[in-house]
């Protein structure tokens, strides 16, 4: 059950209030740069970017594309991006450490119910048995780096099962795919708008869902500068107003389907623009669809799911051991809970 331990007024304008009034940011003519990943998880900065939600709340919004969670935190903390959406990771949790970078909100979780992650096998390794993450053990398990989100699920699900498996540090999402669908490795997790056209094209297979092994996992979350969070309150509040706004938007859409389909049409055109750009809207749109999972209302925080992580990180010797969730969180733009 969720359980609200906190709330501010700062990230939680609603749609009704976030209108017209010209905040510092936009008086100043100042940019404000959001990194993002070209999936269907970050679609609230794209909303909220599309439909002026940004604009509204007194910010000039310009986005900023990664390849990968790790680049984008170091950006941050370079000042190089102002807010961005990514998995949590060893980098980002040691650079939260040096006082560079702060969690303020949650993005993407996994929720009992909803389509998530996936937990796919190599079709060379599903053909030779590898049929369900039980017969994961002794098997190479596909990751960007070591200390990401890959390394975090995989060893969740490994250490659940009760076996052991390598991880290959692979860089690129890009790379990965690669190295799954010729053999190189035998497994990997992923959102489902990627998994599930890979598993449509018989070159991988899915064998089980991350939900399984962590049903409430804070996917991603809501960063920023130490710097932003402590000295910008008005730009980080305005920030997390807009894109709170597009994550109402994309729920409502795509998954309560109020709109009906003519609203889940509309915000699939919306997403297209940004995420299988490259494809044609009608070969792009299924995978678009297949990646719809929650967004967290008003960028509520798991901060039960974010101390796990951080345990993890810590047992395994991937983060310094006296980092504390205060380090790593500022509770202070959204609400939090435990689940």
């Amino acid at each position: 059950m969720e359980h609200i331990t906190r709330r501010t007024s700062l990230a939680l304008i609603g749609a009704a209030t976030a209108t017209g009034l010209a905040a510092p940011a936009i008086a100043q003519n100042k940019k404000v740069v959001v990194g993002a990943l070209r999936f269907t998880s970050h679609s609230a900065s794209f909303i909220a970017l599309e439909r002026n939600y940004f604009a509204e709340a007194g910010l000039d919004v310009e986005l900023k594309f990664f390849q990968a969670a790790q680049p984008m935190a170091v950006a941050i903390a370079s000042g190089d991006v102002d807010y961005a959406v990514t998995a949590i990771s060893g980098g980002l949790i040691s650079l939260a450490d040096k006082g560079a970078i702060k969690v303020i909100g949650g993005a993407l979780s996994e929720e009992p119910g909803i389509d998530g992650q996936k937990i796919l096998a190599s079709d060379a390794a599903f053909q030779a048995g590898l049929t369900s993450p039980a017969q994961l053990g002794g098997k190479s398990f596909g990751m960007s780096t070591a200390g990401s989100s890959f390394h975090y699920m995989g060893s969740k699900v490994a250490a659940a099962e009760g076996l052991e498996m390598s991880f290959k540090p692979l860089q690129k999402v890009g790379a990965i795919i690669g190295a799954l669908k010729s053999g190189q490795i035998d497994a990997w997790a992923i959102v489902p708008h990627i998994a599930k056209p890979l598993a449509g094209s018989g070159a991988v297979h899915i064998i089980g869902d991350i939900s399984d092994y962590l049903p409430n996992y804070q996917v991603t979350t809501v960063f920023t500068s130490a710097a932003n969070a402590a000295d910008e309150r008005q730009q980080t509040g305005d920030f997390l107003a807009g894109f709170s706004r597009g994550v109402s938007d994309y729920n409502s859409a795509m998954i309560d389907l109020a709109g009906g389909q003519e609203g889940v049409d509309e915000t699939v055109d919306l997403i297209h623009k940004y995420v299988y750009a490259d494809r044609p809207r009608e070969k792009a749109a299924p995978s678009i669809i297949n990646g719809t999972m929650r967004l967290n209302e008003g960028a509520k925080l798991n901060v039960a799911s974010v101390q796990d992580q951080l345990s993890w990180f810590q047992s395994e010797g991937l983060v310094d051991a006296g980092i504390t969730l205060e380090t790593l969180v500022d509770t202070s733009y959204v609400d939090t809970f435990e689940a």
